[in-house]
């Protein structure tokens, strides 16, 4: 019998209902106590001092670059093998992007070529934790220590942390852990995405975690991201409607990236449940593992010695198969009623990188990742039946085109 597996679909119970009925009839929608509430609760959950909540992980990534003051004549590494918005926030603000080739066989960028690509202009590395796997941060720690002697910090905060920064996408990653770190914990700055697809939704949304800084307040981090992603303007609108005073000032022309007492009141009640969420994402993923063991295809590696990931992607690579290959295998998938997708397209293979003078024969890597590389379906609402319906179908197809 044909089902119908959906690739991702946002895991939304009556008490997500109920929270968002509650802040509508509250009578204040936008941010509010409900954002100040989950922003807590966020810090809390990564053990860092604050979070600050935004309307995307794009915005935080590119709010973590103004913060350090990164813009024309600064570089910013970061991979080849990742969605646009890991690069195109360091184009934002005015920067050069530097994309560094995956090692081969991984999804992570080559560490080696990111030491060579290090020079004076260097002000930031944006990691990818793609599906939820972080990265290797004790390396480029060690890398970025190596290089110190050629950083020059141009505003406070780098001149306080004195090196390259490190500012994570961790848009795959909340919940996962690195030697036994949650994410939010590793990084100097640390962007989360609560998008629709991902594993704790807020149906769009992010938010930043950072560690503290010699010599720089938390509490005046805090305040500047405040300022950058409302307008540069001193008080939120539920400040200037409290009795006692509106007034308020601009201190400089900042960005409109804020989060909506709406959707924190969604994201809240995802944090309560969590826990469980990731429980049965890895009871999933270890069902995975298990009935593809006896295919010549490579899973990612959620569960290392090192880390456990957050397991948001279930990616697979298919020995013996091209692109076009492993495109039919999409659509025969799509034909049992089975949603997979292809996690990523190097960006150098993009319209718009190429207008910028990238090339993947330069990226060879990425590109061997990418020609047989298929994502799988991996929700909490998939029961085991609907895993081993998409694991029996999945051998099938294969079986066809191999």
């Amino acid at each position: 019998m044909k089902r119908e597996i959906k690739l991702s679909p946002p895991d939304i119970t009556e008490d997500e209902i109920n929270a968002v009925v509650e802040v509508m009839r509250s009578g204040w929608i936008t941010t509010g106590p409900q954002t100040k509430q989950f922003e807590k609760e966020i810090a809390t959950y990564c053990g860092t001092h604050s979070a600050v909540c935004v309307n995307s992980a794009t915005a935080a990534l590119e709010l973590c670059l103004r913060l350090l003051g990164i813009g024309p004549g600064d570089e910013v590494i970061t991979s080849a093998y990742t969605y646009t918005a890991s690069a195109s926030v360091i184009h934002h603000v005015g920067a050069k992007i530097i994309l560094i080739d995956t090692a081969a066989n991984s999804y992570e960028m080559d560490y080696d070529q990111l030491e060579k690509a290090i020079n004076f202009n260097t002000k930031a590395i944006i990691p990818v934790d793609i599906a939820g796997v972080m990265c290797d941060y004790d390396r480029m720690l060690k890398i970025i220590e190596k290089k110190k002697h050629l950083f020059k910090g141009s505003n406070s905060i780098q001149k306080a942390m004195g090196r390259i920064a490190i500012v994570a996408d961790a848009a795959h990653s909340f919940g996962a852990t690195y030697n036994k770190r949650l994410s939010g914990t590793v990084a100097d700055f640390t962007c989360f995405s609560f998008h629709a697809v991902k594993n704790l939704t807020t149906a769009e949304g992010g938010a930043c975690t950072w560690l503290g800084i010699p010599g720089i307040d938390d509490d005046e981090i805090y305040r500047r991201f405040m300022l950058l992603s409302l307008h540069g303007q001193t008080k939120d609108a539920l400040s200037k409607m409290q009795f006692g005073g509106w007034e308020f000032d601009i201190e400089f022309l900042g960005y409109k990236y804020n989060m909506t007492d709406i959707m924190a009141a969604i994201g809240r009640e995802q944090l309560k449940r969590y826990p469980k969420l990731l429980k049965r994402r890895r009871e999933i993923t270890e069902l995975y593992n298990e009935g593809l063991k006896d295919i010549n295809v490579n899973p990612i590696q959620h569960i290392k010695e090192e880390s456990v990931s957050s397991m948001h992607l279930y990616l697979v690579r298919i020995d013996g198969v091209n692109a076009e290959q492993r495109d039919s295998i999409f659509f025969k998938m799509a034909d049992k009623g089975i949603a997979t997708l292809v996690h990523y397209k190097p960006l150098p293979m993009m319209s718009a990188y190429k207008k910028l003078g990238f090339n993947i024969k330069d990226y060879p890597n990425a590109f061997l990742q990418y020609q047989n590389e298929i994502s799988l379906p991996i929700h909490t609402l998939l029961s085991d039946e609907d895993v081993k319906y998409v694991i029996e179908n999945f051998k099938q197809c294969i079986n066809e085109i191999v």
